[in-house]
C-alpha cells in the first residue's frame, strides 16, 4: 500500500485524519464514520492490529525501521498527525460554531450521518436472519444509548483507565461517539477539557521556566489523571482493532449490518433540534467548568416549527448529505487506484 500511496494520497490522508480528529471530539459524531466512509476503515483496523507481541520484540531488539515497516507506519503517523493537527486548529473551530451556530452545525452532522447510511447499505447484499437480527441490536443499544442519563463525574483511576478504553470506540467502531460516551460516564469535562487544559498549563509553566506546579497537587492530580485515560485509549485502540479485525475477517456480514445499526440508532443524539439541559447545583444554580463554560448534563429533544431558520437547518442537512457523497466519490477512486 505505502509503495503506490502518492504526495496527493498522503496530504489527502492527514485531512482524514483532521476530520477523525475534528469527529471524535464531537459528542454524537463518531470518527469511525469518517475513516469507514472515506475507504480507509479496514487498513485502519488492520494497521492498529499490527501493535502486538512482534512489533514490541522487533522494538525492544532495536529494528525501528522493521518496527515502522511492520505496523504501516507512514499510514498511522500520516493519519494521527491529522489528528494532533485538528485538536489544535479545527476543533477550536468547531467549538465557536457550535457555540454561535449551533443548529446548522448539528444538521451538517445530522446529514453527515444520513449519508453514511446511505453509503454503507448501498452496497451491502448479504441481507438474511443474522444480518437483520444484528441490524435490530445495533440500531438498539445506539437509541438506548442516545437516551441514558450521564452519571456523575469519577476521577477514581481505575474507572479513568476504563473511560480511556470506552472513548476510543468512536474511532474504531463507526456509529459510537466516544466523546457522547464520555459524557454518559460523566467524565468528558474531566477528562477532554480539565486534564487537557491542566497539560497545556504545565506546558506553558515549563517553557516560562516555572517549575512551581511540581507543588500543586491539583495540578499533579489532572497530568496524572491524563496519563492514565491517555494509557486506557492506547489499551483500547490496540484491543479493540484486534477484536475488530477478527470479526471483520470472520463475521464480516454481520459486523458491517452492526455498524449500520449503530450508525441508525446514532441519529438520535446528532438530532438537530435540541434544547440543552445543564448541570445544576442543589440551589438551581449553573456549574461551570475551568473554562467557564456551563457543564452539560443532556439533551432534551423536539420536532421544529416550520420557519426560515428550519429550512436552512434542511439545507445544511443536504450539505452534510453532499459532503459524505464527495468523501464516498474520492474513497472509491482511492480504492480503485490501489486495487
Amino acid at each position: 500500500m505505502e509503495s503506490t500511496r502518492t504526495l496527493k494520497d498522503k496530504i489527502f490522508l492527514i485531512l482524514k485524519g483532521i476530520g477523525m480528529g475534528a469527529a471524535n471530539k464531537v459528542p454524537g459524531i463518531s470518527g469511525g464514520v469518517v475513516a469507514f466512509v472515506a475507504g480507509f476503515y479496514e487498513e485502519f483496523i488492520y494497521s492498529l492490529k499490527k501493535v502486538n507481541g512482534k512489533a514490541f520484540k522487533l522494538l525492544i531488539n532495536g529494528r525501528f525501521k522493521s518496527f515502522y515497516n511492520y505496523i504501516n507506519g507512514r499510514f498511522i503517523v500520516l493519519l494521527f498527525s491529522g489528528m494532533i493537527i485538528s485538536y489544535f486548529s479545527v476543533s477550536l473551530v468547531l467549538d465557536y460554531l457550535i457555540k454561535h451556530y449551533e443548529l446548522y452545525v448539528w444538521s451538517v452532522f445530522f446529514g453527515m450521518i444520513i449519508g453514511s447510511i446511505y453509503y454503507i447499505n448501498k452496497d451491502f447484499r448479504d441481507w438474511n436472519f443474522k444480518t437483520y437480527a444484528s441490524l435490530a441490536i445495533g440500531i438498539t443499544l445506539g437509541i438506548g444509548i442516545s437516551f441514558l442519563n450521564p452519571a456523575k463525574e469519577n476521577d477514581n483511576l481505575w474507572f479513568v483507565f476504563f473511560c480511556g478504553i470506552i472513548s476510543v470506540s468512536g474511532m474504531t467502531l463507526p456509529g459510537f461517539s466516544g466523546s457522547f460516551i464520555l459524557i454518559l460516564l460523566g467524565n468528558y469535562v474531566l477528562l477532554l477539557v480539565d486534564s487537557v487544559n491542566a497539560l497545556f498549563d504545565t506546558f506553558y509553566d515549563i517553557l516560562g521556566g516555572n517549575l512551581s506546579f511540581i507543588n500543586n497537587p491539583q495540578r499533579i492530580k489532572m497530568l496524572k489523571v491524563l496519563a492514565v485515560f491517555t494509557l486506557g485509549s492506547i489499551t483500547g485502540l490496540v484491543t479493540f482493532s484486534h477484536i475488530l479485525s477478527y470479526i471483520l475477517k470472520h463475521y464480516k456480514s454481520i459486523t458491517l449490518s452492526s455498524i449500520i445499526g449503530f450508525i441508525v440508532g446514532s441519529l438520535g443524539v446528532v438530532w438537530p433540534w435540541k434544547e440543552t439541559i445543564y448541570k445544576l447545583t442543589s440551589d438551581g444554580s449553573f456549574i461551570y467548568d475551568s473554562r467557564g463554560e456551563k457543564v452539560v448534563e443532556n439533551f432534551k429533544r423536539f420536532v421544529p416549527e416550520v420557519s426560515l431558520e428550519t429550512f436552512y437547518a434542511i439545507l445544511f442537512i443536504c450539505l452534510g448529505i453532499a459532503i459524505v457523497l464527495a468523501l464516498e466519490m474520492y474513497g472509491q477512486k482511492t480504492r480503485k487506484t490501489h486495487a
